[in-house]
């Protein structure tokens, strides 16, 4: 006979309130077989929320390539994912957002994001190495965007400096889109020895349940079900959604779990982030079939009065859920009592695959824990969309639309590309971070297009990106995506490495609305031919719908109400030899620059086109996946070849733009002839992709012509490096140590303007 907890039974007017819809209320009494209690109600309306089930997403999520010849965990089997990558080494990472609690509480909300992160790469066993993130805010003039810039930096920098884990690279994007909802992904990268990888999973009826780490307090509660709708005005008085972090904690805790991998003590162990210990006690369960009974009394609290319900949705920080081997109590006792944490039995596990939550001698809850999850009970939709209107008005631009500049326009323009807050140098956010801790960053003083870590005790070295450019996504989300996840892997590519696998965070308005929708189908998509098309299998990763202001509600609206589509993607790949690691800079005046890759006609979407120009609505740039593909090969050969001495890709701002950042390194310019057949402003500002600039030197010439002489992919000599002079078709643009104040401190100047 079913038991029956204590408590009154829940409302459908509760659950609405909680976030559920009236057909999931009905579901959640046949799951039962009578009505829940308000607190069971908490935990489906958690769990059933978009940020822990994708009921969704989810769909279309499972139609991603997630295998490869490297995978040792695939995509939501673990807390992140899991590549080998040589020597005997593994290397755990992913990227998750943290873009409601940021966009109340920048400081807290960007700072937990971090910590959050981070716990999903140690609770698996994985030292933390490397963070990455990509952010996103509305238009720097604005006050409150200047206000979120301010926190944000601030809490993922304090957080990671006090953690101690380097910062080696990442993006930040600045449109008007953002401004009710600034994005902010956070990337996190660990290494591990192949085999020593501790599962989130539960086993072993009988064997005990501990919660180790933080206090649980308040803080937090419903914040999953807060990650699942829309930003209102109201939207501060969710505060109590927001996390607060301890980075000292977190670092005692990351020391301790890395002790106590070692023991053999643990059977299995999982982050508490979204859902806290509901999400935790139910996800472990379920993998096995099995249950749990959990005394919530016994979870040191750190307030007073907290009723059943906060202990198992609070969100507090710096905590994990572990089960042990029966027998081994005091050996966990130990080491987090060395280490000055929390170490609290709180249950055991059952056989009866039902969760059991007892306060003060009283069952409060009893629900089966496959119900709650992912894969289980958890509902799934697969939602109606549609073609938004404005995708038709972006093919109707034409580059012959747009009247030509004049030479003295085109020196205008590209000394304002170089302030642009998209393309300008982001030191002032960076210089929050702490990149060297560690001593493991090897981009320091030799800039790569990817972040570049050393993996000591090999000759090998950990390349990383994040990549989205989120205005190509919005003109053409399909072809937008495919090029977000080819950038990840040209940034790698041209920093000597071998792209390995991808983790994405999908940042979308609400998936109510179908032209949202829409967008989300055409990212993954995009995202699934291109991963194809390179072998990087997607790891998991996180969604994040409802970025997107309220008066458009649950029913749908319009999509101009949300932000920029935005499917980032964090990449790691292998550099096979630390000799190969390629830098971006330009190395010897005289020396040859060439361009790889084809060229064209095209501004579309491009930072000039769109800011510069002001035509908002444009098709997405050039771009073809196969000669893509084949460009990057070539690449990777130029450099084991040891033909060229620098690599630097065409992003945002075009080809004028890569040779500025080529040059400031070192203060060298360049002399370069434009292609006669292209307009000059195509030429220098277009972003049509699969294009690579390198430099090659005098001695190197001959060769670098008879091996490209062998390749499919085109390649065109632009001209050579100077001392410092910017020269196109014999005008003078100004010098490099004249342009690089401009680029060095335009962002921060805006930043700290009133």
């Amino acid at each position: 006979m079913s038991m029956i907890p204590v408590g009154e039974p829940a409302t459908l007017e509760q659950a609405k309130q909680l976030g559920l819809l009236p057909e999931e209320f009905e579901k959640i009494k046949e799951f039962l077989g009578r009505t829940p209690n308000f607190t069971e109600l908490s935990v489906y309306s958690v769990m059933w929320s978009e940020h822990c089930s994708y009921k969704n997403s989810i769909v279309w999520l499972k139609t991603l390539p997630k295998d490869g010849p490297h995978m040792l965990a695939k995509a939501g089997e673990e807390n992140a994912g899991l590549v080998d990558i040589g020597n005997g080494l593994a290397c755990a990472f992913k990227i998750e957002s943290h873009n409601h609690p940021s966009a109340i509480e920048p400081y807290q909300g960007a700072a937990t994001g971090v910590g959050g992160i981070n716990r999903d790469i140690f609770t698996m066993g994985a030292r933390p190495v490397a963070q990455l993130n990509s952010l996103r805010f509305g238009n720097i003039d604005d006050a409150r965007t200047k206000w979120l810039v301010k926190g944000v930096s601030k809490g993922i920098g304090d957080y990671g400096n006090a953690f101690g884990i380097p910062i080696v690279g990442g993006e930040v994007f600045f449109d008007e889109s953002f401004s009710t909802n600034p994005l902010v992904n956070a990337f996190s990268a660990g290494i591990m020895k192949v085999g020593e990888m501790i599962s989130a999973t539960s086993d072993g009826p009988g064997n005990p349940v501990f919660i180790v780490g933080s206090s649980t307090g308040k803080d937090g509660i419903h914040g999953a079900a807060f990650a699942s709708k829309d930003i209102s005005e109201d939207s501060a008085k969710d505060l109590p959604s927001v996390q607060v972090g301890d980075p000292f904690m977190e670092k005692l805790l990351l020391e301790a779990t890395m002790e106590l991998k070692y023991t053999n003590c643990i059977v299995g162990m999982q982050d508490m982030g979204a859902a806290g210990i509901a999400c935790s006690t139910s996800e472990m369960s379920a993998k096995k079939g099995l249950g749990m009974k959990i005394d919530l009394s016994k979870v040191p609290a750190r307030q007073e009065g907290m009723k059943p319900f906060e202990f198992l949705l609070s969100e507090s920080q710096e905590r994990m859920l572990i089960v042990v081997e029966k027998g081994k109590e005091s050996e966990v006792q130990r080491i987090f009592d060395k280490w000055d944490l929390n170490c609290a039995q709180i249950g055991e596990v059952t056989d009866t695959g039902w969760l059991e939550y007892y306060f003060e001698g009283e069952l409060v809850g009893y629900v089966p824990a496959d119900s709650l999850v992912l894969g289980g009970g958890a509902p799934v939709y697969k939602r109606e969309w549609s073609e938004p209107a404005y995708f038709a008005e972006t093919k109707k631009f034409s580059i012959d639309s747009l009247s030509e500049p004049s030479a003295d326009e085109i020196k205008k323009y590209a000394l304002q590309l170089l302030a642009q807050p998209n393309i300008a140098s982001k030191r002032w956010i960076y210089e929050q971070y702490d990149s060297m801790v560690g001593t493991i960053n090897m981009g320091t003083n030799k800039p790569s297009d990817a972040g570049i870590v050393n993996l000591k005790g090999t000759d090998a070295a950990l390349a990383m990106s994040v990549d989205c450019n989120s205005r190509y996504v919005f003109a053409d989300p399909e072809t937008g995506c495919a090029i977000a996840v080819s950038e990840a892997a040209r940034n790698i590519t041209c920093s000597g490495g071998e792209p390995s696998a991808i983790t994405n965070c999908l940042n979308f308005g609400n998936p109510y609305n179908p032209e949202v929708y829409w967008q989300f189908v055409g990212s993954i998509k995009g995202m699934g031919k291109a991963c194809l098309k390179f072998g990087t299998p997607v790891t998991g990763g996180n969604v994040s719908f409802y970025n997107q202001s309220a008066s458009v509600g649950k029913a749908g609206g319009n999509v101009s109400n949300a932000v920029f589509p935005t499917p980032t993607i964090g990449m790691i790949g292998v550099v096979r030899e630390k000799e190969h690691v390629m830098t971006l800079d330009f190395k010897e005046k005289g020396d040859l620059i060439f361009l790889i890759g084809e060229m064209k006609n095209d501004v579309n979407s491009s930072e000039y086109l769109y800011n510069l120009r002001g035509v908002k609505l444009s098709p997405a740039p050039h771009f073809d996946l196969d000669k893509e593909f084949e460009m990057q090969q070539s690449v990777k050969a130029l450099i084991r070849g040891g033909f060229i001495n620098a690599a630097h890709d065409i992003s945002d701002g075009g080809l004028w733009v890569t040779l500025a950042e080529m040059g400031m390194p070192r203060g060298l310019g360049f002399d370069i002839e434009s292609d006669s057949e292209l307009r000059l402003d195509a030429f220098l500002f277009g972003e049509s992709q699969g294009r690579v600039v390198v430099t090659v030197s005098e001695e190197a010439q001959a060769e670098f012509i008879e091996f490209m002489a062998t390749q499919e992919t085109p390649f065109t000599l632009l001209g050579h490096v100077t001392k410092g002079k910017m020269v196109v078709d014999g005008e003078h643009y100004g010098f490099v140590h004249e342009v690089k104040p401009v680029y060095d401190n335009s962002l921060g100047e805006k930043i700290m303007s009133n």
